[in-house]
């Protein structure tokens, strides 16, 4: 038989692990070096920080090579910011939620120009440009700092 329109067929009520919280100052670093928009990937990432945000932790998403393209600020179509179907606009809109809740969201500067051709104005705004030797160093510092760290690397 098939199952109808909004039956359950797992036990989603089940939890194995315990729900952790961010303790007092805890951080997470969400390291994106992933094409967006040709998979799920990017999107799954920034819904995890979103909720790595809603647990307490300071998120700190660090975009580069051709993850700086999700903070375009100049996507949408016909035109800026406007959905061509829906869920076209949805990387974008998670970085603004992002944004909002108080993370610190980051963008390389050389994959930005070397690779892609965009300025640092085209940024969705609140998004902060950054040198590519700062990809070693944020990652360092979420390191040094013994923050949680998420890194996605796909090509």
């Amino acid at each position: 038989m098939k199952p109808e329109a909004g039956q359950e067929l797992y036990d989603v009520s089940e939890k194995v692990f315990p729900d952790i919280k961010a303790e007092p100052g805890e951080e997470a670093w969400i390291f994106m070096h992933t094409v967006p928009y040709e998979g799920s990937v990017g999107l799954v990432n920034l819904l995890t920080a979103t909720r790595l945000g809603r647990k307490g932790f300071q998120v700190n998403l660090v975009l580069y090579g051709p993850g700086v393209l999700m903070a375009s600020g100049t996507r949408g179509y016909p035109a800026v910011g406007q959905e061509a179907f829906p869920g076209h606009m949805a990387i974008n809109n998670q970085l603004k939620t992002l944004l909002s809740e108080g993370a610190n969201i980051y963008a390389c500067r050389f994959a930005m120009g070397a690779l892609y051709g965009f300025r640092e104005d085209d940024l969705i705004e609140g998004v902060k440009a950054f040198n590519p030797l700062d990809v070693l160093d944020s990652a360092l510092t979420a390191w040094r700092n013994k923050a949680f760290q998420l890194n996605t690397w796909t090509v």
